[in-house]
């Protein structure tokens, strides 16, 4: 009869630790899984924002290229009209080429720091308008 009890108390003894291990391992499996799942979920989060990222840079790169063809046809426009004005073509290139260098002195050696802080706010503006 002891036995039967000890044999009893032997199969609780199994069937608990039975349940204790397959609650563990459906613990740990969902866990697993769970955390798979976060991972695959940031990675796509990263991909979208990385695709965002790209397609601002994009857009701007775009921009950019059209601002400077039209800023290159303005500045030839107004070399011809002042070369018109002063009666020889050459005039005009001649004073819109001293304007540019004007700039270049201005912006290296008088104030080197106001085209970096210009740009700097217009980045930072940028930034803040696409969030």
């Amino acid at each position: 009869m002891e036995q039967d009890v000890t044999s009893k108390k032997s199969g609780k003894d199994a069937e608990e630790r039975d349940g204790i291990h397959r609650l563990l391992e459906n613990t740990v499996s969902s866990t697993y899984e769970d955390l798979m799942a976060i991972i695959d979920a940031k990675v796509e989060l990263i991909k979208i924002d990385l695709a965002e990222k790209i397609a601002l840079v994009a857009s701007l790169l775009v921009l950019v290229l059209v601002m400077v063809v039209g800023i290159a046809y303005l500045i030839t426009t107004a070399a011809l009209l002042i070369g018109e004005l002063l009666g020889h073509l050459f005039l005009g290139y001649l004073i819109v080429s001293l304007f540019f260098i004007v700039l270049f002195v201005f912006f290296t050696k008088i104030r080197p720091d106001l085209l970096k802080n210009v740009i700097h706010k217009i980045l930072l503006s940028a930034h803040d308008n696409t969030n």
